[in-house]
């Protein structure tokens, strides 16, 4: 009689499981949009609402701000009051922000609402990634999570081109309202398919002094590293001295309230430890190819805006075809094998990006490119899916918001730091009007400080895996 009952209920729970699966790739999709396709309107922006470009980057900044010293506590918050419900009302966020952002009669207006709609994409993030353990067996966890990577990546690729021709064609509204029926198809989805909370609604085990001290430590961080357009000055020395104090500070709370938000007891963890620290470095070098390839590209190998789109997105269109194969890898051949496997291919890929496309020109850059993005898109999948098998039921939105902290820290810093090894070994006054020698020998030493740092990563993933018990 049981198994007759399975047999039966088999079809309905792996098509239940395909729209869940469904709506969270959409929920990443969604997340991952918000953040590249504004960045393609800026310029229409800047003369639509009469602003300078310093002003209307606060459209992108004020987003990754929310989604960066917010993820942690969403996360937190969903395990305690119930992370449907929370990820139903983060997509509705999402989508009434987004409506806000193309309705928005000045770029007042419009920099809140995109505050907004990044807390609704930092909701979305954190417990898309943590609805995996709730909706796929654990041998399917790295073929899920590799889905999810492949949105991630399809939602970064297409942002530029969706959005250029949503501007030619509909005007920089468009940009935003586009998100309004895909948000809704998402919140119908996710509210049909989604398995329901086991826990009760309750907030007495949130931590709201922690949370607002991790919040301004997050974004002092993040100011520093963003602020000044790459000109590190005594405001950011300030903010990066705050956020040094903020973390004494956080601690410092954390082993007093009853409830803390992060136990730091949490980080004798060898594997979460480690994964963090390794999805910190692997994410500053992938963000120093997006910064500095289109330097090298334009004005060292002279190619074209058509041209350098279609190289440019390259990268992006590897990563959406690989994930979900090295999703199934990972299961079948186990994630620590896969994500040392994924760090070796970046060590390989940073090498020879550093050496051949002097010699090689374009050919020299993409197929070290497409090694990189190979091995990012393995390591990334096989990483995330390590972290997240093993973790309690109790605990999923906190430690996924922790991971996708990790990641929006290591694109902060690599933008920043990455960004200024390359301005300063390439020892020009304006890096837009350097000379090609000039770009050539920055590209080069920025790449091997990027080889330094996975090598670094590679280090520890040998620590990790000789704690790993027999």
């Amino acid at each position: 009689m049981t198994s007759t009952t399975a047999v039966v209920e088999s079809p309905q729970r792996t098509r239940s499981v395909r729209w869940a699966l469904t709506s969270l790739s959409l929920s990443m999709l969604l997340s991952s949009l918000g953040t590249s396709i504004a960045n393609v309107g800026l310029p229409t922006l800047a003369l639509a609402l009469d602003a300078s470009f310093a002003q209307v980057q606060w459209i992108v900044l004020a987003y990754l701000l929310a989604i960066t010293t917010l993820i942690v506590s969403v996360g937190r918050l969903g395990d305690l009051t119930g992370r449907r419900r929370l990820l139903l009302i983060g997509i509705g966020l999402f989508t009434l922000a987004s409506a806000l952002c193309g309705l928005a009669p000045n770029l007042g207006m419009l920099i809140g609402a995109r505050a907004l709609q990044g807390l609704g994409a930092a909701i979305m993030m954190a417990l898309t990634m943590a609805f995996v353990g709730e909706t796929v067996p654990r041998e399917k966890t790295a073929s899920a999570m590799g889905l999810l990577g492949t949105m991630s990546a399809i939602g970064t690729a297409m942002g530029p081109s969706f959005g250029g021709l949503l501007i030619a064609g509909f005007g920089w509204q468009a940009i935003f309202l586009i998100n309004i029926p895909l948000g809704l198809l998402t919140l119908y989805l996710a509210h049909r398919y989604l398995p329901a909370d086991h826990q009760k609604l309750k907030t007495a085990g949130f931590d709201p002094l922690g949370t607002l001290v991790l919040t301004l430590t997050l974004a002092a961080y993040a100011l520093a590293m963003t602020l000044g357009r790459g000109h590190f000055g005594a405001l950011n020395i300030s903010l990066l001295l705050a956020a040094g104090l903020g973390i004494g500070l956080f601690v410092r709370v954390e082993t007093r309230v009853a409830a803390p938000l992060i136990r730091t007891a949490m980080f004798r963890d060898v594997r979460l430890s480690c994964s963090l620290a390794m999805n910190l470095l692997v994410t500053t070098v992938m963000m120093a190819t997006l910064v500095v390839g289109p330097f090298y590209l334009s004005q060292a190998l002279g190619l074209e805006a058509v041209s350098l789109g279609l190289v440019l997105s390259v990268g992006p269109l590897v990563a959406a075809l690989t994930s979900v194969p090295a999703g199934r890898l990972a299961d079948r051949f186990g994630t620590q094998r896969m994500t040392i496997a994924g760090l070796v291919a970046l060590v390989f890929g940073c090498f020879t990006l550093s050496m051949l496309p002097e010699t090689l020109g374009v050919g020299g850059y993409l197929a070290p490119m497409v090694v990189i993005t190979l091995g990012y898109a393995v390591f990334q999948t096989a990483n995330n899916a390590a972290v997240m098998a093993d973790v309690q039921p109790d605990q999923r939105g906190l430690i996924a918001g922790m991971l996708g902290l990790s990641r929006n820290l290591g694109l902060i810093t690599g933008a920043s730091a990455m960004g200024a090894v390359f301005v300063l070994t390439s020892a020009a006054v304006d890096i837009s009007t350097a000379h090609p020698e000039a770009i050539a020998i920055g590209m080069r030493t920025t790449f091997r400080v990027a080889l330094g740092l996975i090598v670094v990563a590679c280090c520890i993933a040998w620590v990790l895996q000789r704690k790993k018990p027999a």
